[in-house]
């Protein structure tokens, strides 16, 4: 593939505008990092595998978070709910202490923190760490995961077009065919 005509049709800004088109959900990705709990807020978790359970997120390579969760070789997922936008923020920030004043208990099987108040979480251990471009995906293997029934079903949060938006849960969707 040649990059330079790639380049040409394009520019980062374009390439934001239209992928920012797609609608995601938002968790806060953990983990503990020598005794200390560390996080960030993730719009790229997904679902990969059924058999074996995986999930996967990317992370900048630039982070300073993303070589701790890595290090921790586990990690939850904590999917947030709306209304929880100023908790995402928080954790998309550099530096302070994104944990204090924060509730959280510990993953049973992993230890990783499990943020309160989200949709529901996912506890893994990683499988695989994979270089792509300026981001490294991570690859999880699912030990444990919840939807807890007594949360208040609050609708999920989503991110669009550099915002957030918050779904009310309504009707349910009619399923459609599975993804490929």
């Amino acid at each position: 593939m040649n990059t330079t005509a790639t380049a040409l049709r394009f520019d980062r800004s374009r390439f934001r505008d239209v992928l920012g088109r797609f609608c995601t959900g938002v968790t806060i990705i953990s983990a503990m990092h020598e005794g200390t709990p560390v996080g960030f807020s993730c719009q790229s978790f997904s679902s990969l595998s059924l058999e074996p359970p995986l999930v996967s997120f990317a992370v900048a390579a630039t982070s300073t978070t993303g070589p701790r969760i890595e290090e921790a070789g586990a990690f939850c997922a904590t999917v947030l709910g709306a209304g929880q936008a100023e908790l995402c923020r928080r954790f998309g920030r550099s530096g302070a202490d994104k944990f204090a004043g924060v509730a959280w208990n510990s993953a049973e099987v992993t230890g990783s923190p499990r943020l309160a108040g989200g949709l529901a979480w996912v506890d893994c251990r990683i499988e695989t760490v994979v270089p792509a471009g300026d981001h490294r995906i991570v690859v999880g293997r699912v030990m444990d995961l919840s939807a807890p029934e007594n949360a208040e079903d609050t609708g999920p949060l989503l991110y669009y077009r550099g915002g957030f938006l918050d779904a009310q849960p309504g009707p349910r969707a009619v399923p459609g065919p599975a993804a490929a």
